[in-house]
């Protein structure tokens, strides 16, 4: 175990501890307002708005509200999977129906209760939108320790872009990483707007770069 890894990770520790310490602090109007945003902007993405299936996430405690975003790729007509956490760190997917077919489980998680699909599932998703604690300028992505979602971004198609949402000041210079953690394509802020870090790349369906509000 090398002197810099031990650094590393006691950096992720610490920025951990702070952001979501700042997230504990955020009320529910500012959660809120940042939720439209998000929403607004990327149902604004021709084709994200009209994606097949797209990967989400239901919010929980200070993250930028996801449930408008949800909510609104559903009554356009999308398929969205949501994530349904297993022992030991993985993560299944199952379908969204509206918001009468989750049931909560556990640490203020709302989980969908249908089918499921399997880890696999994530493979078959035009684009994958997935939480974070804060990402840096070239993508690196801070999770909240456990692993769930480096695992599955690995497992996701090779189309498909991953899109980080988190809040303006969580967008930072430099994220601490290690060999396992996997990178984003995207980050979306609610004040900046979308960034993609490569837009030549094959992964990103529109090759615009930015969308802003």
């Amino acid at each position: 175990m090398s002197d810099e890894g031990d650094r590393d990770r006691s950096a992720k520790r610490e920025l951990r501890r702070r952001i979501l310490a700042e997230r504990r602090a955020r009320g529910a109007s500012e959660r809120a307002r940042a939720g439209s945003a998000v929403r607004d902007t990327l149902m604004a993405v021709p084709w994200l708005a009209m994606a097949g299936t797209v990967a989400c996430y239901y919010s929980v405690g200070g993250e930028p509200d996801t449930r408008g975003l949800v909510n609104a790729l559903w009554k356009r007509g999308t398929y969205v999977l949501l994530p349904v956490f297993l022992p030991g760190g993985a993560l299944d997917w199952a379908s969204f129906d509206g918001p009468e077919s989750l049931a909560e489980a556990g640490h203020g998680l709302l989980e969908p209760t249908g089918r499921r699909y399997g880890p696999q599932a994530l493979a078959r998703a035009d684009a994958v939108v997935c939480p974070a604690l804060a990402v840096d300028r070239s993508g690196m992505r801070l999770g909240r320790g456990a692993g769930c979602y480096d695992r599955a971004l690995a497992a996701k198609g090779p189309h498909a872009p991953a899109i980080a949402l988190v809040h303006d000041q969580e967008w930072v210079e430099r994220v601490p990483a290690e060999p396992h953690d996997r990178p984003v394509d995207a980050v979306l802020t609610p004040g900046g707007g979308l960034h993609v870090f490569d837009p030549a790349s094959p992964v990103w369906p529109d090759r615009t770069g930015r969308t802003g509000r």
